[in-house]
């Protein structure tokens, strides 16, 4: 690992090697950096999760000293205090490198609706760099800094991560506090984090996460632990025939392909009716969300709209065809929507679609910039309006080389959860047991909250996050209760070695979630201390010794799930 000086050293020799000015659109002196490096060198790395990490800001967040523009000249202005995230971020022992380019406003998902020119995509020069976080996504699969934040309302911090091959966090939204930066949408925006791989993203991700009081859209959320790759999982996916990918065969065979490796790790496909989620897609930019831009750039579309990007300033300039009347007919739409698709996600664990539905060259961008600006965003437009938390992690290659890219989506609360899972993607890394963070509390599960099991979805949506697979010592008979919905079994504690075995599955919460999740449970199931077989004691389900009495004992079968699986043959 390198010394905060060396790699602030290194992060402005690779930034001089890439050789492009539309990459960054204030860049702080190398002499100030390795100054804020030294003096990191001399406090130490102790309590500093971040230490010496090198790292670039969208320039629609605000640092202290350095302009913000939205990538609009005229909105320039140079703030006295730093976005809230950048504040968590040099605290944690990062250093800011500076600001980079973006499409104007955080209005587009293609990169190049900026005055300061295009970053160059950093995989290959002919193609756009995706956006509205381009150069952010681009200075990272440079290797220039080692993470960059991006902000996220329809897909920036994704797509662009897509096209240039690398890793994109899209938060909860309110999980990161939005002071300090300047809106898109404030109902959907959140600040992301671009990485070169998932575990950097996670724990940059878990330093910024905190409720904010003076942030009204702030909530109280479970900041990301790492999290293992459970044994089950039911991924939906959209149905053969919904699957857009706007003539690119390349990225579909790819996309299919990414889905062997899902399903080879243990994962079930389950394919499901995409047009609603499309249909909510639509109303982002159909609907009257468009004039939340509206209201952030007001006094200059107004005033001075010649100042505006002409492509920005038709999109946000639509906002005048929405009255409130239309704003409430939107919201009543999104509510029937949401309601539509509560079956449908509760049947799921995660979904999984193509992060990229095509490589648009910037020659082709020149012919439609608008239409194939919302191309990209048919898997990303939805996220943010059905209050969802997503991370687009590399999973194989096209076979022209360019990289294919999964995003994994689930509620809001589940970014510890998703980022499990995209680990366990990743190329060359290993999915093992791991341990719950300090101060975490460890819960053992037997039965209907096994992962891909009826129940599980409560532990994910309270911020639960798989750890491993263990097994209990003989000290426990297992019995199918009576009567329960969905179907549940109960764990009896029994004298020292006069049981079995039962297969666990051991998961993480934070402590305040654990408390709601625990008052919760309704008897004759409650919480006790289970002793695993790798030597572990750590809270599980435990059954009342009433409830058992007239309950078959399965404990023979060593499991929950073997014991369905043999159910079901019967």
């Amino acid at each position: 690992m390198l010394l905060p000086t060396d790699a602030v050293r290194a992060a402005y020799a690779a930034l001089a090697r890439y050789d492009d000015p539309a990459l960054f659109l204030a860049l702080k002196p190398e002499v100030q950096a390795i100054e804020e490096a030294a003096t990191l060198e001399a406090q130490g790395s102790q309590g500093r999760p971040l230490f010496g990490m090198v790292v670039a800001v969208k320039d629609n967040i605000d640092v202290a000293g350095l302009p913000t523009t939205a990538a609009c000249p005229a909105f320039s202005h140079i703030p006295d205090r730093s976005a809230e995230a950048v504040s968590k971020l040099e605290a944690a022992g990062a250093i800011v490198m500076g600001k980079t380019n973006l499409d104007q406003f955080a209005t587009g998902l293609v990169g190049v609706r900026s005055p300061y020119g295009v970053p160059r995509n950093a995989l290959r020069a002919d193609l756009i760099p995706g956006g509205s976080s381009s150069g952010s996504a681009v200075a990272v699969a440079a290797g220039i800094v080692d993470a960059a934040l991006g902000t996220d309302t329809a897909g920036s911090g994704r797509v662009p991560a897509g096209l240039n091959g690398i890793v994109g966090l899209k938060p909860s939204l309110g999980l990161i506090s939005s002071i300090g930066m300047v809106p898109a949408c404030r109902t959907l925006d959140t600040i992301s984090v671009f990485a070169r791989d998932v575990e950097t993203a996670r724990k940059v991700t878990e330093t910024l996460a905190g409720f904010d009081p003076r942030d009204g859209f702030s909530r109280h959320l479970p900041a990301p632990m790492p999290c293992g790759f459970p044994p089950t999982l039911r991924v939906g996916v959209p149905m053969d025939a919904q699957r857009q990918f706007f003539g690119d065969v390349l990225s579909e065979v790819a996309y299919s392909r990414d889905l062997e490796t899902l399903a080879d790790r243990g994962a079930t496909l389950v394919p499901i009716d995409f047009e609603p989620f499309h249909a909510v897609a639509r109303l982002l930019y159909d609907g009257p969300w468009v004039a939340e831009r509206y209201a952030t750039v007001k006094p200059l579309i107004e005033n001075d709209p010649d100042a505006l990007h002409p492509v920005t300033r038709s999109i946000i300039g639509g906002a005048r065809h929405h009255d409130a009347v239309s704003a409430f007919e939107a919201f009543y739409k999104l509510a029937d929507y949401r309601a539509a698709l509560a079956p449908i996600l509760s049947a799921v664990d995660v979904l999984a679609v193509p992060t990229v539905t095509r490589f648009y060259t910037l020659a082709e961008l020149e012919d439609e910039p608008v239409r194939y600006n919302s191309n990209l965003g048919a898997y990303t437009n939805f996220v943010n309006l059905l209050d969802m938390a997503a991370i687009s992690v590399p999973v194989g290659k096209r076979s022209d080389g360019l990289p294919s890219s999964l995003t994994l989506i689930g509620p809001a609360g589940s970014d510890g959860y998703l980022a499990g899972l995209a680990s366990g993607l990743e190329k060359g890394r290993s999915a093992g047991p791991v341990r719950g963070c300090p101060g975490h509390i460890e819960l053992a599960v037997v039965g209907a909250h096994l992962s891909g099991l009826p129940l599980n979805g409560d532990l994910v949506a309270a911020g639960g996050v798989y750890l491993r697979n263990v097994q209990t010592l003989p000290d426990y008979r297992f019995f199918a209760l009576n009567g329960t919905v969905p179907p549940k079994p109960g764990l009896l504690r029994v004298a020292p070695g006069e049981g079995q075995a039962i297969a666990a599955e051991v998961w993480a919460l934070p402590p305040d979630a654990f408390g709601r999740f625990v008052a919760a449970i309704p008897a004759p199931l409650g919480i006790g201390t289970l002793n695993l077989d790798d030597g572990t004691a750590t809270k599980g389900f435990l059954v009342e010794a009433e409830a058992v009495k007239n309950a078959e004992d399965i404990s023979h079968f060593g499991g929950w799930r073997a014991y369905l699986g043999t159910a079901r043959t019967i």
